[in-house]
């Protein structure tokens, strides 16, 4: 019987570290892409053909794309290099189609070069304007028909304003209106983001803590007292839910925390945070709610969570460990351009809040996951991307050192020397 031929491979990378976050954690020296998927880790020479472009790793070490679970694109296209947590800077007005493409296309840049191949851009919608504005969302599928984007992205639609209220009948019309059609592996407008308070520095997270002037925050949804707040923001997650979409639910306050958690499901997500508490931890792993969170700010914010609520509050602020301990499926994000998109940065405030000393390999996997294989089932993808197994989208970036080699405080050195997203090379440094 003569042996079938294997059909050669586009790009083949070899000689290094393939760290494939599999279900199995396997470690290969190489990987073989074809038609934009892996279709080997491990041995790769027999998948090498004529046509097969070839790329010696070196030593170095590959991993999944990053995948950034919630980083504002087109905001951050507008201000890059000036993260808006910096000096102050005027950012690059988004009104016109223009604008919007051009905005995107810089993040894009911005992304592929931090090995970023996947985000979720979470706030686009009727009611906005500039970077959040609706037409943001057809200018993605424009750049997705043209063939332009460098990385996947997962839309999150707002029927409100960014940081600010909205009101039950406009979420419930935003939600008939239609949305560009486009490849979901590349543009995938899978949910809505709900805005259930602000933030404690800015004393507008619901709490049960007293700020300095006796205020507790209340929540962003219309209504005129507490209760009827409460009862609107879960009719907008009851229609989401009666919709077939998943809902992010944007709190920090405790109290707007347990308001939403009622009424979360499984595959649902709160984003930030901040004051979350360890039985509303135990609730959310039970409940299979995820939550997203962004180490970086947590440790820029903490001195002005401690000025607005005390220093006792602010040190229980962001508790990653219990997170972490609880089971939460919880993914790290960048909230760019709010500060830096650059993951390294936040792994290495990770290891800050975390008091992580030295060479941690475990926990550095586990933090990375949280980056690649968790973000990519929060976005309802897990099936087809986030690790690097045969038959998952050939979405890697080569790092010139092996993150699991170094402290984590020293992982922003690491230099990213090539993106790969859906089998194209989109950066090489």
């Amino acid at each position: 019987m003569t042996a079938q031929r294997i059909r050669p491979a586009d790009l083949v990378v070899h000689g290094g570290t393939v760290r494939t976050f599999d279900a199995e954690d396997t470690v290969a020296d190489g990987l073989a892409v074809r038609d934009g998927r892996v279709v080997a880790a491990g041995a790769v020479a027999g998948h090498i053909g004529p046509d097969t472009e070839v790329l010696d790793l070196a030593g170095r070490t590959v991993l999944p794309g990053i995948n950034d679970a919630h980083l504002h694109a087109t905001w951050l296209g507008a201000r890059w290099p000036h993260p808006l947590l910096g000096a102050p800077h005027e950012e690059t007005p988004v009104v016109t189609a223009g604008d919007r493409r051009s905005a995107i296309l810089r993040a894009g840049d911005v992304c592929a070069s931090l090995g970023i191949t996947s985000y979720t851009e979470p706030g686009l919608g009727p009611g906005e304007t500039g970077c959040f504005a609706a037409e943001v969302v057809d200018e993605y599928a424009a750049l997705h028909r043209e063939g332009l984007l460098r990385a996947r992205v997962t839309v999150l639609r707002l029927f409100g304003l960014l940081d600010g209220p909205s009101a039950l009948p406009d979420f419930a019309s935003g939600l008939a209106t239609p949305v560009p059609a486009a490849d979901p592996e590349w543009l995938a407008v899978t949910g809505v983001k709900i805005f259930a308070d602000g933030i404690p520095p800015m004393r507008t997270a619901w709490t049960h803590h007293c700020y300095a002037d006796g205020s507790h925050g209340a929540l962003l949804v219309d209504g005129p007292d507490d209760d009827t707040r409460a009862v609107n923001l879960a009719a907008m997650i009851t229609l989401a839910h009666e919709a077939g979409l998943v809902v992010g639910v944007h709190a920090t306050g405790e109290r707007s925390i347990e308001a939403a958690l009622g009424h979360l499901r499984e595959g649902d997500h709160l984003v930030h945070g901040d004051l979350v508490t360890p039985a509303q931890l135990r609730r959310m792993a039970g409940r299979g709610v995820g939550l997203t969170t962004q180490p970086a700010i947590a440790t820029a914010m903490r001195p002005m969570v401690a000025t607005a609520l005390g220093d006792e509050v602010a040190a229980k602020a962001w508790p990653l460990r219990q997170i972490l301990d609880a089971g939460v499926r919880l993914t790290l994000s960048s909230d760019a351009p709010v500060v830096t998109p650059d993951w390294r940065i936040h792994l290495a405030a990770a290891g800050e809040l975390l008091g992580a000393r030295g060479v941690t390999p475990e926990l550095t996997a586990r933090l990375l996951r949280c980056y690649t294989t968790e973000a990519a089932a929060q976005d309802g993808s897990a099936t087809w991307k986030g690790s690097l197994a045969p038959g998952m989208a050939a979405d890697f970036c080569v790092l010139a050192d092996d993150p699991l080699g170094v402290a984590l405080a020293d992982l922003p050195s690491v230099a990213v020397e090539l993106t790969v997203t859906g089998g194209r090379i989109v950066h090489k440094g």
